[in-house]
């Protein structure tokens, strides 16, 4: 399962004879399914969709249509859904025949017909649905209850488009790409405001999201949300659950490791993975467990530990690898790689936006990319973070009691002044966007929906706002990351961590249990301890890696120089060029250190911008 669009219309356009509109639309998703295509069309509705095999199983051909006596009922999913056992039991106890290998969209189109989309909503995990009702000429979207799966949409004057990602859109002959200030506001804030499509008349559907579109419009509503409930576990039992809940969503996602691998970064959260996947694998019988790792080759030689940084990967990945039997691959890159034109072309492409992690955003892609000559999905320690309070914001009183989203907070403390990633903007363009106060509105706006106990002590006040702003605002821009980036190679990723009842049990866990040795992520620490290398319990935090190469700071200034000088560049009004010259005179601060990720993400955001308006040939209304 991979990637899906359609079109709605109710004017009297026949849309079975749109079929090169929607071929074409269908077509702009191919890296994310690369196993075929199909395109369905009716007189007011058209459905495509890319398919990708993973491992040996059948997943049914989509669109799946099924004919009623009133009218067809025509599905696409994308993603993972898990509870499909359970969902098909009980269309079974309803008395509807669907065998137990029915594939996922026969399933949900039996729900569908059984209970409408309350029924659908049994489902789990990660996806993305289309639903076209012919009974009734209604379409019904809905997206998994974090936002795993992405599903963009703009709605025109006579219908409605809709795909898994923007570029599709943009291939229908009644769309252009543009931004405008609320646009670049969202951009350079990475306030990751929910349903926010960046482009003007682009939106998302939302994270737990039913949206309904027929001839009377639009209408929407939420089928699941984050609670503030008492939590009456003392710590052993919570460390248990934690264990039991983690070890089914591992065990649910890997299966029996068919086509599917593991993302080994030597840290914690994905060791975790890595050991409860071993582990369901020798219960259940299943494959040989994969694992990749990716490196910088100057790493060897190079690596200078700092604040953000401390440690490399390498050590812990042998050690995690040789703890488990896996059969392991490195993927080293060198800064040849990470500079390569076309490499940093594709990942634009992937992510249709810009994006101030730059290097970060390139050497995923050059992973993934490798990745998927082994394998067609990998499972990733990401959001464990966000679940277990494991970002160093949390840990620093200042950056937590901050009045803005805290990695914001975080980027002045390494030296931003305007968001993330808008130092280098013209001072008149600042004064427009405004991105500070951007950030402090979207902060006050999501306290405000934070739901707290009676007597709940000022720690866990914090720490729960904190929790609810990494689980409804930064998931917004780091799942459609490595979603989107993933599925640029034809790699699906796939996130225990997300499962949304672990995510709502550690979410009323008290900071006191989540914290309770002082070392960042005591609980999930505990719940796995027994399965990891003591030199992988211990680890401290460290992020993703990024080169410390000289030579990459060295060809950031030199393009941003470029660029300043370019009179075709479409980005060069856009900024400050005595910023940049003084940038060019003294760009040491590139080059690796605690502000440097800061200092880097000005560039990179300058660069993608200019990249985005001219690849995407974006109208700027500024």
């Amino acid at each position: 399962m991979s990637g899906l669009v359609g079109w709605v219309d109710f004017s009297s356009r026949d849309l079975e004879r749109e079929s090169s509109v929607l071929s074409a639309m269908t077509e702009t998703l191919a890296s994310r399914g690369p196993d075929g295509q199909q395109v369905w069309a009716r007189a007011n509705v058209g459905l495509g969709y890319r398919s990708l095999a993973i491992g040996s199983k059948p997943t049914g051909q989509q669109p799946h249509v099924q004919s009623t006596a009133d009218g067809q009922i025509a599905v696409c999913v994308t993603g993972t859904p898990t509870g499909l056992g359970d969902l098909g039991a009980w269309l079974r106890a309803k008395g509807r025949g669907c065998a137990p290998d029915a594939s996922p969209a026969e399933l949900i189109a039996n729900a569908f017909l059984e209970d409408g989309a309350q029924a659908v909503v049994r489902l789990t995990g990660a996806f993305a649905i289309s639903i076209w009702d012919g009974r009734s000429d209604e379409l019904t979207l809905i997206r998994d209850r974090f936002g795993n799966q992405p599903m963009y949409y703009w709605v025109t004057d006579s219908g409605i488009i809709f795909g898994s990602e923007r570029k599709a859109l943009f291939a229908h002959p009644d769309t252009e790409a543009a931004v405008d200030i609320d646009g670049m506001r969202e951009l350079f804030s990475y306030a990751g405001t929910a349903g926010h499509g960046i482009f003007v008349g682009v939106k998302q559907v939302e994270a737990a999201e039913i949206l309904r579109f027929n001839r009377s419009g639009l209408r929407r509503e939420q089928y699941w949300r984050l609670t503030t409930e008492e939590h009456t576990d003392d710590q052993a039992a919570t460390i248990a659950k934690v264990r039991e809940l983690l070890s089914d969503s591992v065990a649910a996602q890997i299966g029996d490791a068919d086509g599917v691998g593991i993302m080994l970064s030597g840290g914690v959260d994905s060791s975790a993975v890595t050991a409860l996947a071993a582990d369901a694998l020798k219960r259940n019988g299943g494959g040989q467990l994969r694992t990749f790792t990716v490196t910088f080759a100057e790493h060897a030689k190079n690596f200078t530990p700092d604040e953000v940084w401390a440690t490399p990967d390498a050590p812990y990945v042998k050690d995690m690898v040789a703890h488990v039997g896996a059969e392991h691959t490195d993927v080293v890159l060198d800064t040849a790689d990470i500079l390569d034109a076309e490499a940093r072309r594709t990942t634009l492409s992937a992510k249709d936006v810009p994006s101030p992690l730059g290097n970060m955003n390139t050497s995923l892609y050059l992973l993934n990319r490798e990745v998927s000559k082994h394998v067609r999905a990998a499972l990733l320690g990401e959001i464990a973070d966000a679940v277990f309070g494991g970002f160093a914001w949390v840990h620093n009183p200042q950056l937590a009691a901050a009045q803005t989203m805290p990695w914001i907070a975080m980027a002045h403390y390494g030296g931003g002044k305007h968001g993330m990633g808008g130092d280098l903007l013209h001072p008149d363009l600042l004064a427009k966007l405004e991105l500070n106060d951007y950030c402090t509105a979207a902060w006050e706006s999501s306290v405000a929906k934070v739901e707290h106990l009676d007597g709940e002590s000022d720690v866990d006040r914090q720490m729960r706002r904190i929790g609810y702003l990494h689980l409804t605002r930064w998931l917004e821009t780091l799942l459609s990351h490595d979603e989107s980036i993933g599925m640029a190679t034809g790699l699906e990723a796939r996130m225990p961590f997300c499962d949304h009842k672990l995510v709502q049990y550690v979410y009323n866990t008290p900071w006191a249990i989540k914290s309770f040795d002082g070392q960042e992520k005591s609980l999930l620490r505990a719940a796995v301890a027994d399965l990891l290398p003591e030199s992988v319990r211990t680890r401290p935090k460290s992020p993703y890696p990024v080169t410390q190469d000289p030579a990459y700071g060295q060809w950031l200034v030199d393009g941003l120089g470029a660029l300043a000088k370019d009179p075709s560049s479409p980005a060069a009004a856009l900024i400050n060029q005595q910023a940049v010259a003084e940038l060019q005179a003294d760009h040491s601060v590139l080059d690796s250190g605690p502000r440097a990720w800061v200092a880097r993400a000005n560039v990179e955001m300058i660069l993608g911008l200019d990249a985005w308006l001219r690849q995407y040939n974006v109208r700027v209304e500024v």
